[in-house]
């Protein structure tokens, strides 16, 4: 019996290859993920290249002596490049509550009858912050003959270099956020079919926020001694923190698909983290990054996070109605999306089958 030799598969081309290799959607997403690398780098440098003080709220207080206080502000509100914004207050005790309440940045307390000033400054809500206006004003009361003694009114804890633990902690609490809705997508799809569907992510995303929450605080205070404030106050703030920024990934993802997670990104990691004032707070930024920040879940995260900490628990409420209106906003879009998707899915099934 003969037997007749196997043809040899046809050789492929390189190009035909490459076609199968990288299909066109595979080459968008590259591209995308070319587009978030390279606005990654402009954000980041573009923030924190080069931070400098600008409008910083500074208070002058002159006991008994209001044309010399007044003259100071003036002085200081001239200086090139308008790193103050200072303004007069009345006592060195109003002047430490406003520092508290977090309305002003630092404060020079003028001593009329001698040569040597009292600067506040509160590092705990930024070290980079108090450190330049150390030096700025130290340099420029030297510039008339006087000297500066500073005193920290909300002073960093000792294990937390720069204050940037607050910082860290809200970057591993978004993190946390979006990942978790990411794998919550991909491991059963992009597009919750149904509100029940998307309910059961959401409901999942609230849980893990709450575990999440607690053990961010945890660390942080007990185990490490990095940041002091409320266990508990820090435990709401991480879930908070985390759901919102979860939420809001599972609203990308049903709204766009695998595209939702590079949204994602882009908000919270590319455009958040370096306007959330951690490296350098938001007077140190420029105007872009300092009008963005406070309005991104990293931003009023860690705002809130250093008020906890230092600042009594003052001054929260904007960062908190920030972050609520993320969990909120997520929440119904991600509602409102798998509702829409079922709705089409029930039409769809709906119509007869077309005869052949």
């Amino acid at each position: 019996m003969t037997r007749t030799a196997a043809t040899p598969p046809a050789r492929r081309t390189l190009l035909g290859e490459v076609r199968d290799a990288v299909t066109p959607r595979a080459t968008l997403l590259v591209l995308a993920v070319l587009a978030l690398q390279l606005l990654f780098i402009a954000s980041y440098v573009g923030a924190l290249h080069d931070p400098r003080p600008r409008d910083v709220p500074f208070g002058v207080v002159a006991p008994n002596a209001p044309a010399a206080g007044q003259a100071t502000a003036r002085r200081l509100a001239r200086v090139p490049g308008s790193p103050l914004d200072p303004r007069m207050v009345e006592d060195e005790a109003t002047v430490r509550r406003r520092i508290l309440d977090r309305d002003l940045d630092g404060a020079l307390v003028l001593d009329p009858a001698g040569t040597t000033d009292t600067l506040l400054v509160a590092s705990g809500g930024g070290a980079a912050l108090a450190n330049t206006l150390e030096s700025l004003v130290t340099t420029l009361d030297e510039s008339r003959g006087r000297t500066v003694r500073t005193v920290d009114v909300a002073p960093a804890s000792d294990r937390d270099f720069d204050g940037l633990s607050s910082f860290y902690l809200v970057v591993g609490w978004c993190v946390g956020g979006y990942l978790c809705a990411s794998i919550l997508a991909i491991s059963t799809g992009m597009r919750p079919p149904n509100p029940r569907r998307a309910l059961i992510r959401l409901a999942a995303m609230a849980l893990v926020a709450i575990a999440g929450g607690l053990g961010g605080a945890v660390i942080v205070g007990p185990v490490l001694g990095a940041l002091p404030g409320s266990v508990a106050a820090l435990w709401g703030l991480g879930a908070l923190i985390t759901f919102a920024v979860g939420a809001a990934t599972l609203a990308l993802q049903g709204l766009f698909g695998i595209v939702g997670i590079g949204l994602a990104i882009l908000l919270v990691v590319i455009a958040g983290n370096p306007s959330a004032g951690g490296a350098f707070p938001l007077p140190m930024l420029p105007p872009f990054w300092a009008a963005i920040g406070p309005a991104l879940p990293p931003g009023a995260g860690t705002w809130a996070a250093r008020s906890i900490a230092y600042f009594r628990g003052n001054d929260v409420t904007a960062a908190l109605l920030v972050l609520s209106a993320w969990a909120v906003a997520g929440t119904a879009v991600t509602l409102a999306a798998a509702a829409l998707r079922g709705r089409r899915t029930e039409a769809g099934a709906g119509r007869p089958a077309a005869v052949p």
